[in-house]
């Protein structure tokens, strides 16, 4: 057949129908399979699908690597949905109650500590007051990466994790921030929940505060051992300072007991020194790797061997009383409110002077308290308060509340139930000069303006209600000078001031001096001059400070400072104001001198020093004072009767030893000894005194008296008032000896021969005075004394003058000098000394 030509195609015809068959649904896509049933192959080039090998042996258990891709995603949607619900759902909680308590701290002036209340020992300080080089000593301790890292570290954890599992021991995997946010919003409670809350509140608290903020609240909250919480509170723990003092081996001390406090605290534990040295080390010679110390200074660190192990400063002993009465300062001056004071982180530097403060202590423990028998029932009742101030700043140096705060609650110092007794007279003189105050029958009141000292004298010129005041023991002291009257603390002539002054007046000037508006019983009547008053000894202090201080007086302040996180509280200004006019304040001191060197308060002059004071008892001997001063501290002192179970006030007749509590007694001798304890040292200083015009010149009395006719008195002041005082003394001294008849001839005979004397020797030519004078006079009085004591001594006068009782063949009308029998068994006021 040639090229041209080509065959004829077949003719068409019915075509024979394949068979098809369903697809092998295992063969491989692109690989060789089975053949069809109609011959044929599937895929490229004709050629069948294949099937995957079944796997045999190890390979059945490897999941492909589709499936681990898949389970990867599906855990890293997991995780990151966990992540941003944990992120959302957990907030940072508020602090929890732990974190936040601290104690207020309380300070002596000089910066040491006085006690801290509040059950949780911590004291919050600023970063700024934590020295660099103890900040770099706890990073290097705990986490030397802290500012440059995340608020987690996974790594740690997981290492920390490892650790734990393998045997090592439990490791700690969290930054600063994680133990922080434990410390203060969490607890120490080991719990997955605890520890999933804990690393969300980091990384949002990292996002929201610096991390000085973090590094201060780590500080401020971590347990350091010995109950102290927080590094300041560590630092007077271990090295008795303030953490602005600690040294950079100190430091790294307090830093190396964050890993474990009891296992390395050297003296609780000695046995354990090589350990706490080792980690010392390792903290310093962290530093050193970070740059925070050179190596020079790093190999001449010496271990600082911390302090014994110190009771917690409580409340007991006086740091009770302090606390309180300075709690109490705040609150009532409106420095800071009792609800936030009670939150405590306060620090309180207070006026009190430790030095003074243990002088008053060993006085009071030499005349009181060494003194107490059991043997004596009375003794049982004795308490002591007392209180010290400077005159020229209000500060208060020294308080005495007390035997012991836990043992006995209520302040002596402070309380308000005890009447002050003659301690108040001076009050009452001061207010005569302040206001130029007359005398009934016009002299001006002056040192040695004369009065009637006559016992149950009535005083005149008071319309309200009768009131004639006895004198102490029921003596009867005739004409007498104010300034004698203040030695002998008489109570006639200083009622009858009273009245002569006013006695709004006379309440208006205690309140100047510095005692409070509200003293209870402080009210303008003639007996105010008597002590009924029932102020605190530190009020009396404070008034008596201001009389040292010539008349300027500012209110009393026991806090130097206070601060709270390194801020300061604003403190009432202490300017003082001259309250009363300096000639009353000097003048008034000028007799308190008297008082004290030749008075009823001689004792104190056991301090060594110029001084001036005063003496008083209460109603029935239930408490005696001492209020006295130097040019530079005033002191007040009382030693009172109360109850120990029930706090009834009680009489001390017989306690200490004595048969009645006088002011010129204890109270005046414990004065004395602090006094001279407490200015040891310092230069003695005289009293620079301005006078009132006259106070030296005596003044022509008329008729005080008007039970006495013209023609009994002397002719001159000083006839009288000697001739009266020696017949009077005379005379009652003989009549106190014998019996009725003996009293009536032995006061008689010495009145006589005494007033004869004094009266010729004082009432001379000089000051007008005649010798007939001074003899009837001292033969009067003398006469009328020795049969007053005379019968009094034998069964004794009524009070109004009626007949003796029971007493011998003698008894005698006694007039307005008669006496009651039973000192101790009947009602009495204030009596003088």
């Amino acid at each position: 057949m040639s090229d041209d030509e080509q065959p004829e195609p077949p003719h068409p015809g019915p075509r024979t129908p394949r068979n098809w068959a369903p697809r092998d649904l295992t063969a491989a896509p692109f690989g060789p399979g089975p053949a069809t049933a109609g011959g044929g192959a599937r895929g490229p080039g004709g050629a069948g699908k294949q099937q995957r090998p079944e796997r045999t042996g190890w390979r059945r258990f490897v999941p492909g690597w589709r499936l681990v891709l898949g389970l990867f995603l599906l855990c890293a949607l997991l995780l990151i949905g966990g992540f941003l619900a944990g992120y959302m759902l957990v907030s940072i909680p508020a602090a929890n109650a732990g974190a936040t308590a601290q104690s207020n701290v309380f300070l002596y002036a000089d910066g040491t500590q006085l006690a801290s209340d509040g059950e949780v020992n911590r004291e919050n300080v600023s970063l700024a007051q934590i020295p660099l080089s103890v900040q770099h000593a706890v990073l290097a301790a705990e986490d030397r990466d802290f500012y440059s890292e995340r608020a987690v570290d996974p790594k740690a954890m997981v290492r920390a994790a490892w650790n734990t599992l393998t045997g090592k021991g439990t490791q700690g995997g969290s930054t600063i921030t994680q133990q922080y946010v434990k410390n203060y919003y969490l607890g120490q409670e080991q719990t997955v929940t605890r520890k999933v809350k804990e690393f969300f509140i980091a990384i949002k608290l990292n996002r929201e505060e610096t991390k000085e903020d973090i590094l201060a609240g780590y500080l401020n909250t971590s347990y350091f051992g010995r109950n102290a919480y927080g590094i300041q509170a560590a630092s007077q723990a271990y090295y008795g300072k303030d953490v602005e003092k600690l040294t950079t081996a100190e430091g790294a001390y307090l830093a190396s007991l964050l890993n474990s406090p009891s296992a390395y605290d050297v003296i609780a534990h000695p046995q354990n020194k090589p350990q706490a040295l080792a980690r010392w080390n390792y903290v310093l010679d962290g530093m050193v790797k970070k740059k925070w110390l050179g190596p020079a200074e790093r190999a001449a660190t010496t271990f600082p061997a911390p302090g014994k192990v110190k009771p917690r400063a409580g409340l007991g002993g006086q740091r009770g009383y302090i606390v309180e009465a300075v709690k109490d300062y705040l609150t009532t001056n409106k420095i800071i409110d009792e609800n936030t004071l009670a939150t405590g982180g306060y620090r309180i530097t207070t006026t009190i002077q430790q030095d003074k403060e243990d002088a008053f202590v060993k006085a009071v423990d030499d005349k009181v308290n060494s003194q107490l028998s059991s043997d004596r029932k009375a003794d049982r009742n004795v308490r002591v308060g007392g209180a010290s101030i400077d005159p020229a700043t209000g500060k208060v140096l020294a308080m005495y509340g007390g035997v012991d705060y836990t043992k006995q609650y209520v302040n002596n110092a402070t309380r308000r139930d005890f009447q002050v007794g003659s301690t108040f007279k001076p009050f009452v003189f001061t207010s005569a000069v302040v206001n130029g105050s007359k005398t009934q029958d016009g002299r001006t009141i002056t040192p040695n303006t004369v009065y009637d000292g006559t016992n149950k004298r009535p005083v005149q010129g008071w319309a309200g209600r009768p009131y004639a005041p006895a004198n102490e023991d029921d003596a009867s002291y005739g004409l007498i000078t104010v300034r004698t009257a203040t030695d002998k603390s008489v109570n006639a002539v200083y009622a009858q001031m009273a009245v002569d002054v006013g006695p709004a007046k006379v309440k208006q000037t205690a309140i100047d001096l510095g005692l409070p508006a509200d003293t209870p019983d402080l009210t303008a009547t003639p007996s105010i001059a008597l002590g009924p008053a029932t102020a605190s000894v530190l009020d009396m202090t404070q008034a008596y400070a201001t009389l040292a201080g010539h008349g300027q007086h500012g209110t009393y302040t026991m806090v130097e400072s206070v601060t709270k996180d390194g801020e300061k509280t604003e403190l009432p200004s202490q300017d003082s104001k001259q309250a009363v006019s300096r000639e009353a304040a000097d003048t008034t001191t000028s007799m308190l001198q008297s008082v004290v060197e030749g008075g009823t308060g001689t004792a104190a002059q056991g301090a060594g020093r110029p001084a001036a004071g005063k003496t008083g008892t209460a109603e029935q001997d239930k408490a005696a004072w001492f209020a006295g001063y130097t040019p530079d501290l005033a002191t007040v002192v009382a030693v009172m009767g109360a109850d120990p179970d029930t706090a009834v006030q009680q009489p001390l007749y017989g306690a200490l030893g004595v048969p009645r509590m006088n002011g010129g007694g204890p109270p005046a001798e414990i004065w004395a000894q602090y006094t001279k304890d407490a200015l040891q040292g310092s230069e003695a200083k005289d009293f620079d005194l301005e006078l009132q015009d006259g106070a030296n010149i005596p003044a022509e009395p008329t008729n005080p008296n008007p039970f006495q006719s013209p023609s009994q008195q002397p002719g001159s002041n000083a006839g009288q008032t000697q001739g009266q005082d020696q017949g009077q003394t005379q005379g009652q001294n003989g009549g106190q000896t014998g019996d009725g008849n003996q009293g009536q001839t032995q006061g008689q005979n010495q009145g006589q021969t005494q007033g004869q004397t004094q009266g010729q020797t004082q009432g001379g030519a000089d000051n007008g005075g005649g010798q007939n004078q001074g003899q009837t006079q001292g033969q009067t009085q003398g006469q009328t004394q020795g049969q007053t004591q005379g019968g009094a001594a034998n069964g004794g006068g009524t009070d109004n003058g009626g007949t003796t009782g029971t007493g011998t063949d003698t008894g005698t009308t006694a007039g307005t000098g008669g006496t009651t029998t039973g000192v101790g068994n009947r009602t009495r006021g204030p009596r003088g000394g």
